[in-house]
């Protein structure tokens, strides 16, 4: 295993942890943000491990990584809430947040490998 695949299993497995963490935090909601805040946090988050899994078997692997990135930014956006209905703590906010932007780090690195690894495909002469 090379490093480049390290770095993507270990994006998916910070954002699998995340999943681990969010989803009893949700639970303990009381029932109008569970199934309303609740709901679209952990919605957006399945589909950030979606788009990073996609992204690790497709051969086009931007696209997938930029949608990764943006539904990332939607569960950034969630959590706030979730502070700002005093939902969870400032810490559970802190811990969350840390999280988050570890996988948005890893997220941004393999995005900038990508594009660097596409500029230096030779291009394709059609007939």
């Amino acid at each position: 295993m090379n490093k480049s695949e390290a770095e993507e299993l270990s994006v998916i497995q910070r954002t699998r942890d995340l999943i681990l963490w969010v989803v009893p935090t949700v639970n303990k909601f009381p029932r109008d943000f569970k199934y309303a805040v609740g709901a679209r946090l952990l919605d957006d988050l399945y589909a950030v491990l979606e788009k990073l899994i996609e992204a690790k078997y497709s051969t086009t692997k931007t696209a997938l990584l930029d949608r990764a990135n943006v539904k990332l930014d939607l569960v950034r956006n969630h959590l706030r809430l979730t502070l700002e209905f005093k939902l969870i703590d400032g810490r559970k906010y802190m811990h969350a947040s840390e999280l988050v932007h570890g996988i948005g780090v890893e997220i941004g690195g393999w995005r900038k490998r990508q594009r660097h690894e596409e500029a230096r495909k030779p291009l394709v002469e059609s007939d």
